[in-house]
């Protein structure tokens, strides 16, 4: 073996025994914390959304200031997801898209904020595979949307729009500059929530960044503010499951695509996530289904990506769970 193959081999080797060693030293902080930026970047045009994002609010996301004399009323604002495509069929089993509402007594205006992807759920779960690249291709942003108005229609139909609460002017213009920094900072979307198991003493791996947790960490910076919101009915919210045993890391997409030692576990991962992959036809579809069952079930495996790196989760039963929970609010 040449010197240059024995440093190599023992950097790789060095990495894997600090990997493992991170339970070890008490390194490794579980849920692992969601990372933060200090700017939105630029959106890359092989991204396109089949539905353009927020297309009647402020390109450049400013929200309306009240005055300080001005009471503003706070709706919670729930409906299945897609229903303007489905319906209440994803309602049926209990996948739901959340916002907040908002009212001026004063002017009489009404508003809605929401945060979602940019270029919808499918892109923001699971990624492409182009050929001209190694590593997968994410389109995962996530961003908020404000815009005027509130579709009564469209949010009783099969849903909820419930008053909670009342704010003055002033919470709501704080709540406003809070929004627009979370905007800034918290740019990409995550579906899955990862647990040790479904007990009460479970340990959470990971926690998800969707519409469902941005309506709740609003709820809790208005009751930092001072306004107080409370609900007639139960606040259940759709939380997507995944269940494994501790999740081993594995690295970034120079660290795993773009070494050889490691072209077992990028062609793996690859794999992986081409049982996934858009637009296939009904009979691709369904092998790929069960490609997927084998791999997550039979084999116990699955790879997350998270804060743009890759983790491996040792899949256990009952490997993925739908629930529609209550949290009530702060």
């Amino acid at each position: 073996m040449f010197p240059s193959e024995v440093s190599a081999c023992f950097r790789l080797l060095l990495c894997l025994h600090v990997v493992s060693q991170l339970g070890t030293w008490g390194q490794q902080r579980w849920p692992v914390p969601y990372r933060r930026f200090d700017h939105r970047p630029a959106v890359d045009s092989y991204c396109e959304a089949l539905y353009p994002f927020c297309p009647t609010g402020d390109r450049d996301g400013r929200i309306p200031y009240m005055r300080d004399s001005d009471v503003v009323s706070v709706y919670r604002l729930q409906t299945p997801v897609w229903e303007f495509k489905y319906g209440d069929l994803l309602g049926k089993v209990h996948i739901m898209h959340d916002a907040v509402g908002f009212s001026s007594s004063e002017t009489g205006a009404n508003y809605t904020m929401e945060w979602y992807e940019l270029f919808q759920l499918g892109n923001c779960t699971f990624p492409h595979l182009r050929p001209d690249a190694a590593a997968p291709f994410w389109c995962n942003q996530g961003a908020a949307c404000f815009f005027e108005g509130i579709d009564d229609a469209h949010w009783l139909q099969n849903g909820t729009l419930e008053k909670v609460g009342e704010l003055t002017g002033s919470q709501f213009n704080s709540m406003a500059q809070w929004v627009q920094e979370d905007n800034e900072t918290g740019i990409y979307y995550e579906t899955w929530t990862v647990l040790s198991d479904p007990g009460p003493n479970t340990m959470a791996w990971f926690e998800s960044y969707d519409c469902s947790q941005f309506v709740h960490r609003t709820y809790r910076k208005l009751a930092e503010l001072g306004a107080r919101l409370s609900s007639r009915s139960q606040t259940n919210y759709t939380k997507i499951y995944l269940y494994s045993g501790e999740p081993a890391y594995l690295g970034n997409d120079s660290a795993i695509f773009g070494q050889p030692a490691l072209k077992n576990l990028a062609a793996d991962i690859r794999q992986f996530y081409h049982h996934f992959r858009p637009h296939q036809s009904f009979v691709d579809l369904a092998f790929s289904l069960l490609e997927a069952y084998k791999k997550i079930v039979l084999d116990k495996s699955f790879y997350l990506y998270y804060n743009f790196e890759y983790w491996h989760l040792p899949m256990k039963p009952p490997y993925m769970r739908i629930t529609y929970e209550e949290v009530p609010l702060p």
